[in-house]
């Protein structure tokens, strides 16, 4: 359907019920805070409803929802934000959209299928074998199937001599299997291919690390924009349709989707998806804001100068996309030390061949090759230990991630939301002696935030509400963004804000409560003043009194300090500190968590990040980079393992190696111990594939042994090494 404009908030209802393409519904009810839609869809398409639920369970802005498939409705219920504009939050219809669309472009599992169709063949070939020793089945049926199994070695084989001009493993493998096939016996090449087909299966299932995430990064970027038109009016398009010069409406909990000035009104901004830092910031007249910040509160017009991949987020992202890629499939080197033994091998065969003219004696050594085991066996060590992994909570994407987490000697934190919670929370409350008491204060206090959108307003009222204070009705109040509150609680004048917002309104301040300008013995009003740079201050005032203050900060994870011990002291890691935030915050957390000045880099933008990251890689550390939101995504890709979390940034998710699905630093140690000891498995498995078939050469060389019981030899210690593989998969307790 077409977008009509929004002259007024009533017109702009009527409007916003119809802006879903291909999504049937209408608005059952509303009132502030509630909706409920009626959707055919639901009742029909289980994949659509199960992709609106997750996005809804996603969104923080939804307090709760209940979907009722008989009716096909859903009941919504979405935080207020203190804005005639809520009435029908258009972020509501913009998730019934995504729904429509994540489900439409889910990846179909074809790749899974041609990769099963691999191991058909073979397997095929060598059950015909088994049974043709007991039974009357003819050798030339036998033969075409052993011959079509052979077919896509034959291929690549002559792929290899004509395009690449080298012989392979394939040339190899295709040489044995003619041999003992010309010998007539067809068990050993069928066998052979069978186990070399699946250990190719199992290598490529677990290095599969991102096709399955196939949709664009750039969808993490605001996927719609209220356009003013040239005529005057308002249209609802999506994001990648505006244009340069375009006036865009922003309106309280939506994400801006372009890169602009600010042509009228202010806002509070959010701009820890793009910067890490913690704090929203006031954004007015002439200022710029970003794609991908939040407004918390306020109304803006912006007009645009860059939209999608040109914004500072889309350029994030397409560094993202043009990091070095690694490869993953941890088979890889052991095909490549194949390669490489090819010559020699066949130079050897040829030698005992002519020195015996026994071709038997020749295809015992070609089917002798030490790499088989291990081409078998790596995927299979490297499989287990994902899936032991995950077990503890931990996603491990390859193999290769996980090989390389066993070799990290440096490790980089982002602040916010790693080492942090990355939530605001009050630490105390102090007030003036001989004034009022803290909870009074504290009561009057959250009384005046409640229902404002900003995260010190909401961490105010969480934490009154924890120490079981109750909430005071607010009459009139007026709230100024970026400053503070002024209201009428309980027939008293309270003020809350910064300091600067207690000077406009005539509260003397004698002193200022930082630590920096306050000294206890010369504190006017008494405040024990317990200030670390980490922390923040909110200050309030009652009938033009000041009265206190309260502490509030994103304090650290209660794991962290412990995780970072550990670190340095078991695994003799060097921990640095990497974050968006101020320099004084920086360096007060990092004096919590014992880390060194020289470690810790602060104000750092997403590509300065990157370039942190690539000086210590180039000075011959292996690096980790830990961190959650699209701001540390150009780290993540350009580090050698990448850390994020269950709960981080879409874009922090994808572009990670490794996930803390339960967001829990505690995880990770689980990790690098799976890491160490997949390590420890994988050198096991190597002995165990190259010492078999290393006698088994000797003998063949000196006295002969029979092809078939060359491939006993050689396909027993590759099984032998793939089942010691799994071992992982036995230990039921973490590894810590």
């Amino acid at each position: 359907m077409t977008i009509a404009t929004k002259p007024n908030i009533n017109q702009r209802l009527i409007e916003e019920s119809k802006i879903v393409p291909g999504i049937d519904y209408h608005v059952v009810h509303k009132i502030p805070g509630r909706i409920r839609f009626r959707i055919p869809l639901l009742a029909h398409d289980p994949d659509y409803t199960q992709t609106l639920r997750e996005l809804l369970k996603s969104d923080s802005r939804v307090l709760e929802f209940r979907i009722n498939i008989w009716a096909s409705s859903i009941a919504i219920s979405y935080q207020l934000a203190d804005s005639k504009h809520d009435l029908l939050p258009h972020y509501l219809i913009d998730l019934l959209q995504e729904a429509q669309i994540r489900k439409t472009h889910k990846p179909q599992e074809t790749v899974l299928a041609s990769d099963e169709a691999g191991v058909k063949l073979p397997a095929l070939a060598t059950v015909l074998a088994l049974l043709g020793l007991g039974f009357p089945i003819p050798r030339v049926i036998i033969g075409t199937t052993v011959a079509l199994a052979a077919l896509p070695i034959a291929k690549r084989a002559y792929t290899s001599i004509t395009q690449s001009r080298k012989l392979n493993i394939d040339c190899l493998d295709l040489l044995a299997i003619a041999l003992t096939s010309a010998q007539g016996n067809l068990l050993t090449p069928a066998l052979v291919m069978t186990l070399h087909e699946i250990g190719d299966l199992i290598r490529d299932r677990t290095a599969r690390v991102t096709e399955h995430h196939a949709a664009d990064l750039l969808d993490s970027l605001g996927h719609y924009a209220w356009v003013i038109q040239p005529d005057g009016e308002r249209k609802h398009i999506l994001a990648t349709q505006v244009q340069p010069q375009d006036t865009v409406i922003v309106y309280p909990g939506e994400q801006i989707p372009v890169d602009g000035q600010i042509l009228r009104g202010q806002a509070l901004i959010d701009p820890q998806k793009l910067t890490g830092e913690s704090m929203p910031v006031l954004r007015q007249v002439g200022q710029t804001v970003y794609a991908s910040t939040l407004v918390r509160e306020g109304e803006i017009y912006i007009q645009t100068e860059r939209v999608g991949s040109a914004t500072r987020a889309g350029a994030s992202i397409e560094l993202v996309q043009q990091a070095p890629v690694h490869d993953t499939r941890m088979g890889n080197y052991a095909a490549a030390i194949a390669d490489k033994a090819v010559l020699p091998a066949l130079i050897f065969a040829g030698l005992v061949l002519a020195a015996t003219r026994n071709p038997a004696r020749a295809a015992s050594i070609l089917t002798l090759d030490f790499v088989t085991g291990i081409r078998v066996s790596l995927p299979t060590s490297f499989l287990a230990a994902l899936h032991h992994a995950t077990r503890h909570g931990v996603l491990i994407r390859s193999g290769r991630a996980l090989e390389k987490l066993a070799q990290v000697d440096t490790l980089v934190f982002d602040k916010t939301g790693t080492l942090t919670k990355g939530d605001i929370e009050v630490m105390e409350v102090e007030t003036v002696n001989g004034r009022m008491s803290s909870r009074r204060l504290l009561s009057l206090a959250a009384a005046a935030e409640q229902r404002l959108t900003h995260p010190v307003a909401q961490a105010v009222v969480r934490y009154a509400e924890k120490q079981g204070i109750e909430i005071l009705p607010r009459q009139e109040f007026t709230y100024e963004i970026g400053l503070g509150v002024r209201a009428e609680i309980d027939g008293e004048q309270v003020i809350v804000g910064s300091d600067r917002f207690l000077r406009q309104c005539g509260v003397p301040l004698d002193c200022l409560y930082e630590p920096h300008h306050c000294n206890h013995a010369d504190c006017p009003h008494h405040l024990n003043c317990r200030i670390s740079a980490h922390d923040s201050l909110l200050y309030i005032s009652v009938n033009q009194e000041f009265q206190g203050v309260i502490y509030y900060t994103d304090p650290l994870r209660p794991e962290s300090a412990s995780i970072i011990e550990k670190l340095q002291t078991e695994y003799g890691m060097e921990v640095h500190l990497l974050t968006g935030d101020n320099h004084q915050r920086a360096v007060a957390v990092a004096a919590e968590l014992n880390l060194p000045l020289s470690q810790v880099h602060a104000e750092a933008f997403p590509e300065q990040k990157a370039e942190i990251i690539q000086k210590l890689h180039n000075s011959g550390k292996t690096v980790a980079f830990t961190g959650d939101g699209l701001n540390d995504s150009i780290a993540l890709a350009y580090a050698d393992v990448s850390i994020s979390f269950g709960g981080g940034s879409e874009v922090a998710r994808e572009t990670a190696d490794i996930v803390l699905m339960d967001d829990n630093l505690s995880s990770f140690l689980d990790a690098i111990a799976i890491a160490h000891q997949t390590q420890a498995v994988i050198k096991q498995n190597i002995s165990l594939a190259v010492v078999p078939n290393l006698a088994a050469l000797g003998l063949a060389t000196t006295v002969g042994i029979h092809p078939l019981a060359a491939t006993v030899v050689h396909n027993g210690s590759a099984i032998a090494a793939g089942l010691n593989g799994l071992r992982p998969l036995m230990h039921q307790d973490p590894p810590r």
